[in-house]
C-alpha cells in the first residue's frame, strides 16, 4: 500500500537522520566545499580584538644566500702578461696563481719562431733545470735528430709551469690557463707544433673533447693559425715504441707538402 504524503512528511526526521548517520559512517562527517577557506581568519580576528588592535609583527624574511665567491683569474690581469718571449720565462717562474706554493716550476726554452715547438702537458718527473731532462727527453732528442732538426732549433714548454697530480683541467682552462696558453703560442710564434699528450692539453686548447685532438691539424691562438699536431705522450711511447708511427706520418705529411 503506497505511503501517503503525511505519511512521509511525518518519517522525514527519521529518514534524514538515517542518511547522516551512515554518512557518518563511512567517515564523512564534514562538509566538502571546492571554494579554498580561510579557517584561521576568525580565530585571527579574534586574537587581533584582544590585543586592541595591535598589527602583528611583519614575518621574518628568510636570510639571503651569500653569492657564491668569483674565482679568481689565472695569470692576474691580462694587461699584465709577458709582452714578449723573453720576458715570459721570469714570469712563468714567479706568478703565483699559475701553480701552488711549493711545486717546482721548470721554464720553457728556445728561439722565437721556431721551426717546431713542442708542447707537453708539464714537467715530467725528473725534469729539474729543463724540460724533457730525462728519460722522455732522449726519446724527444732521438724523434727531432730524425726529423733532422736539434734542440737549439726548437722551442720546447709545457701548458703547465709545475708538475701537478691529477690536475683539474676543466678548472684551469675556466679561469685563465687556456688563454694564457693561447697567448703563450702566440709569443712563441712557431711555424708548427707538436703536442704531446691528448687529455689535458685538449681541454686547455678548447677542445670539446679529448678524443678530438687525435684529429688535430692547426691551433687557434691570439695572433692566428698555427698548423699542429698531437700524439700519445712521450712516456707512452716509450712503453710503447708502435705509437710514433703516427707523429712519425703526420711530419711527413708536413714536409712532403711543404708547409
Amino acid at each position: 500500500m503506497a505511503e501517503s504524503i503525511a505519511d512521509i512528511r511525518a518519517r522525514a526526521p527519521a529518514l534524514v537522520a538515517a542518511a547522516f548517520d551512515w554518512w557518518r559512517d563511512a567517515g564523512v562527517d564534514c562538509a566538502f566545499v571546492d571554494d579554498p577557506q580561510n579557517w584561521l581568519a576568525e580565530a585571527h580576528a579574534r586574537d587581533q580584538a584582544e590585543k586592541g588592535g595591535a598589527r602583528p609583527a611583519p614575518a621574518r624574511k628568510a636570510p639571503e644566500t651569500p653569492a657564491a665567491a668569483e674565482i679568481p683569474r689565472i695569470g692576474g690581469p691580462r694587461d699584465q702578461w709577458p709582452a714578449t718571449l723573453a720576458e715570459f720565462p721570469s714570469w712563468w717562474l714567479s706568478e703565483p696563481s699559475l701553480a701552488p706554493a711549493g711545486l717546482p716550476r721548470v721554464p720553457p726554452a728556445g728561439p722565437v719562431q721556431a721551426d717546431l715547438m713542442v708542447l707537453v702537458a708539464m714537467p715530467e718527473e725528473d725534469d729539474s733545470e729543463a724540460l724533457l731532462s730525462g728519460r722522455s727527453g732522449r726519446l724527444l732528442d732521438a724523434m727531432l735528430a730524425a726529423m733532422g732538426l736539434s734542440r737549439s732549433q726548437v722551442y720546447i714548454a709545457a701548458a703547465l709551469p709545475a708538475r701537478i697530480a691529477a690536475p683539474d683541467w676543466a678548472r684551469l682552462a675556466g679561469t685563465g690557463m687556456g688563454a694564457i696558453l693561447a697567448h703563450h703560442v702566440t709569443l712563441a710564434a712557431p711555424r708548427r707544433m707538436l703536442v704531446f699528450g691528448r687529455s689535458g692539453i685538449s681541454t686547455l686548447m678548447g677542445n670539446d673533447s679529448p678524443n678530438n685532438a687525435a684529429n688535430l691539424d692547426s691551433f687557434n691562438h691570439d695572433g692566428g693559425r698555427v698548423p699542429a699536431a698531437s700524439a700519445h705522450d712521450l712516456e707512452a711511447m716509450l712503453a710503447r715504441p708502435a705509437l710514433k708511427a703516427g707523429i712519425w706520418s703526420r711530419w711527413l705529411e708536413w714536409t712532403t707538402d711543404g708547409d
